[in-house]
């Protein structure tokens, strides 16, 4: 796929700018973001429907063009309902979906401000794409995709005719985005116009706009400290993904080739599930190529074939000090994932349940890179005895302190944990970025050059003064396996270094030339007295 040029992203985030300005009068703009993504995605699905059968259509047999005018869109209904069974068939397995003619995008839009029932319309098509996969390998994928379109909304007008001209326009404006087409490999333009949107969401959302999306520098950082040395990986995992924004930064990184298996994820949100798995569509991931998971990860994981062949690389930004069952489901105390460790995280704190969920799904080869709230690095109780079992089977291999305020919804300095099963070394590097950083408007940002440093830090995996030091286990088992980066690494005092003596020096010279003016002003006031 070729990068989408500057011109053109500029272009593009205006009319997605443009679209959401216009109808989030009567949509709030988070609930907004759910008609405005799933309509791109219903665009992606019709063209990349049509090129497909196109493609074949139009393909060489023997020298010859089968039909170099074949277009599926001018079809009718009629004539694809008369193609053979096994054809149609064929194409469900190979897209994971079926439109018929009158269904696509493209068709529907044309017609779509005379339609008066343009709701019910929408609402059969996306039912029709759901049900055509049943029964398939792509059922799981395409299970509720649509559910948070809601065509009766009344958020989007009090009556039929006010929500069916709000549909209208909103087809009309993302018919008019500039998103390429299939056929000229532009497709990622449909992935670069979705990150814009969660980024603008994200950032008016508040709190919950950080609980489904890592910031892309944030999530770009997180991926090449996981692959640093690969150029390929098997797989990749995120317990808690949210929109998939990590999960995808592997694609980015490594190519299209770059992750050879599958992208696993799992997320409690159903919403946010549905995100994500719409987005795994629009960067050109195939049905056959992720499985994501709606479950409670730390109560009913899933992917138990991943977990038995381990995950090469696992990036997570699990949500922060959440509350969940602990030690109140007695099953847990004997689970697997959390077993090792002789206790459970506390009930009112679930960091270090992501933590040891991750390090059980953790392959020999693989590297697990998590967000981490600060307090799991020093806080006592179970979290002590925890971070006591990572560090005397030394699986932990870097620490790295981030600078505050990156993220959405929250002003936390942030840290990142990294975990391996195949050290080399009896160490784990402690690495101080809090400077790494440069500010935008209210938020901190990561640039290119602070991720390069940050990963070069890790990856030479040597002593910096101020900024990184290389601790051996022994020493941090007598810190009372305290992992906060101010332990080992000492801040640079930046105060400026003031010479007393001549300060004093400096301080008599200026009384006595005070005393000297003094003297001079009382002379000259006792000569206008007389």
């Amino acid at each position: 796929m070729s990068e989408v040029n500057t011109s053109q992203r500029e272009e593009l985030h205006r009319a997605i700018w443009a679209i959401a300005d216009e109808l989030r009068g009567s949509v709030d703009g988070w609930d907004f973001k759910n008609y405005i993504l799933g309509t791109m995605f219903y665009r992606y699905l019709s063209e990349t429907f049509t090129a497909k059968i196109d493609r074949d259509e139009r393909a060489d047999e023997d020298e010859r063009k089968i039909d170099p005018q074949f277009s599926y869109v001018k079809l009718s209904d009629e004539q694809v309902q008369n193609m053979k069974k096994e054809y149609k068939n064929e194409i469900i397995e190979a897209m994971g979906f079926f439109l018929k003619p009158s269904e696509l995008f493209c068709n529907v839009c044309d017609r779509a401000d005379k339609n008066e029932n343009l709701n019910e319309t929408l609402d059969k098509i996306f039912k029709n794409i759901e049900n055509s996969s049943k029964g398939t390998k792509s059922e799981k994928c395409f299970k509720g995709l649509f559910a948070d379109f809601d065509v009766d909304s009344n958020r989007l007008g009090a009556t039929i005719s006010k929500r069916n001209e709000r549909l209208a326009k909103l087809l009309f404006g993302i018919r008019d985005m500039k998103l390429g087409t299939v056929s000229d490999h532009n497709i990622d333009a449909f992935g670069d116009a979705y990150e814009y949107l969660m980024t603008m969401y994200a950032s008016s959302a508040g709190k919950s706009g950080g609980e489904f999306y890592t910031p892309q520098e944030v999530s770009e950082l997180l991926t090449r400290l996981g692959t640093v040395g690969k150029t390929s990986i098997k797989n990749v995992y995120d317990p808690a993904c949210g929109s998939g924004s990590l999960l995808l930064k592997a694609k980015k990184i490594l190519g299209e080739s770059g992750v050879s298996d599958k992208y696993y994820g799992q997320e409690i949100n159903i919403t946010t599930y549905n995100l994500c798995r719409i987005n795994m569509f629009l960067h050109g991931i195939g049905f056959e190529n992720f499985e994501i998971a709606c479950e409670d990860t730390l109560t009913k994981p899933q992917h138990q074939e991943l977990a038995r062949r381990g995950a090469e690389l696992i990036v997570s930004n699990p949500p922060y000090s959440i509350k969940w069952v602990g030690d109140s489901n007695r099953l847990l105390t004997n689970d697997e994932r959390y077993s090792p460790a002789g206790v459970l995280a506390p009930k009112s704190k679930a960091d270090m349940a992501f933590i040891m969920h991750s390090l059980h799904y953790l392959a020999s080869n693989g590297v697990a890179v998590i967000v981490c709230f600060p307090g799991i690095m020093y806080r006592g109780g179970a979290e002590q005895k925890i971070r006591k079992y990572l560090v005397n089977e030394n699986f932990i291999d870097a620490i790295i302190q981030l600078p505050d305020n990156l993220f959405f919804g929250t002003s936390i300095a942030t840290c990142i944990m990294i975990m391996k099963k195949n050290k080399i070394d009896n160490s784990v590097l402690f690495i101080d970025a809090s400077k790494e950083y440069v500010k935008v408007t209210n938020n901190n940002k990561l640039t290119p050059e602070n991720v390069d440093n940050i990963v070069k830090y890790f990856s030479d995996r040597k002593d910096v003064d101020h900024i990184c030091r290389l601790v051996p286990c022994d020493e941090i088992a007598n810190k009372d396996y305290n992992l906060s980066v101010s332990t080992y690494v000492e801040h640079e005092d930046v105060r400026e270094e003031i010479d007393i003596k001549k300060l004093n020096e400096e301080i008599n010279g200026i009384v006595s030339r005070l005393q000297l003016l003094r003297n001079e002003i009382d002379k000259i006031i006792t000569e206008i007295e007389s």
